[in-house]
């Protein structure tokens, strides 16, 4: 198994001038996530993603660790997602919530710049003037504009006090890989792994001044919701077998 993103179909930077005639239309649908396996979570999500989703961790090409939630077992299985596009879960994770609009990273000269982008696959967008306009006739942000990018640049934040959480994880050494053999009562056969967890017995050998730190910093009640959230694997495994009746 291994960990995959959003499946998005054409990302392209916002712009008054290309998008000046879009507008969109809300749909409740989230078919765009139904083949993601994994959705990146943000540290400020995962005392409430835990009650739902198996937390785990994830490298990139470069080896730095994220948090995601696991959405399914095999490649491109959502078990969140229904036959209508309808999310199955009560909590529905902000790397999602922010789809269409997505805020892009480029490296320039060593300083990091983002810039709003979209999916112009979005089912919502149209030209027909059906729902919400992105800019207004001087080409400015709609208020509705206005709202997401200020939730991108929030997530974004988020995203930053994360990365921290995950590099002292790393620094501190008690991650191991996981590995996982399941066998389904219908005989289907498949492993799980490509992940991090935290591992009990290293924090527990912790200095006690490393503990201290992390619960002062708030780190410690992160890794508890973790830890919690791997009951979750099981639910994941009933939901395969709910799919498949």
């Amino acid at each position: 198994m291994s960990i995959q993103p959003l499946f998005y179909k054409k990302i392209v930077p916002l712009s008054n001038e290309n998008h000046k005639a879009l507008y969109i239309e809300p749909t409740d649908s989230f078919e765009f996530a139904e083949q993601s396996n994994s959705l990146y979570i943000a540290a400020i999500e995962f005392v409430r993603a835990a009650v739902e989703y198996p937390i785990v961790f994830g490298t990139d090409g470069e080896g730095k660790l994220f948090p995601v939630v696991l959405l399914g077992l095999k490649a491109n299985q959502n078990l969140f997602v229904d036959k209508n596009g309808k999310w199955k879960a009560d909590y529905v994770p902000a790397y999602t919530r922010r789809y269409p609009f997505i805020l892009a990273s480029v490296n320039n000269n060593g300083e990091e710049q983002y810039t709003v982008c979209i999916d112009e696959g979005y089912p919502g967008f149209n030209t027909a003037k059906k729902g919400e306009p992105l800019f207004d006739a001087e080409g400015n942000q709609s208020p509705m504009l206005e709202r997401a990018v200020e939730f991108l640049k929030d997530y974004q934040n988020q995203i930053r006090l994360t990365s921290e959480f995950c590099s002292n994880l790393a620094e501190l050494g008690i991650l191991e890989p996981v590995q996982a053999n399941i066998e389904m009562k219908s005989g289907d056969k498949f492993a799980i792994g490509g992940f991090q967890c935290v591992s009990r017995d290293k924090l527990k050998a912790l200095a006690p001044d490393k503990l201290q730190a992390l619960v002062q910093s708030g780190q410690m009640e992160l890794i508890y919701a973790h830890l919690l959230s791997l009951n979750n694997i099981q639910s994941l495994l009933n939901r395969i077998t709910q799919s498949d009746k």
